[in-house]
């Protein structure tokens, strides 16, 4: 049980991070936004898409590099 609620916060943790990095990204760069491979109003069309912790939490280092990428060679 212990488990169960510590994955699910970080999760959650993880989740709250890519939605601040993304807002960060649309605010302050919008010339590396339009690049994004998603629109933030998308909506999957599987009816339970498949969507974990270490996916996240890839997805979030990717974000991270490409910001990181994108403000070396424009700044």
């Amino acid at each position: 049980m212990f488990l169960k609620g510590y994955i699910m916060g970080s999760s959650e943790e993880i989740l709250s991070k890519i939605s601040k990095l993304t807002r960060e990204i649309e605010t302050n760069y919008p010339g590396l936004y339009k690049y994004l491979d998603e629109n933030p109003m998308t909506i999957p069309n599987e009816a339970h898409p498949n969507i974990d912790a270490d996916s996240m939490d890839e997805y979030l280092d990717t974000l991270e590099r490409l910001l990181r990428d994108y403000k070396g060679e424009h700044e």
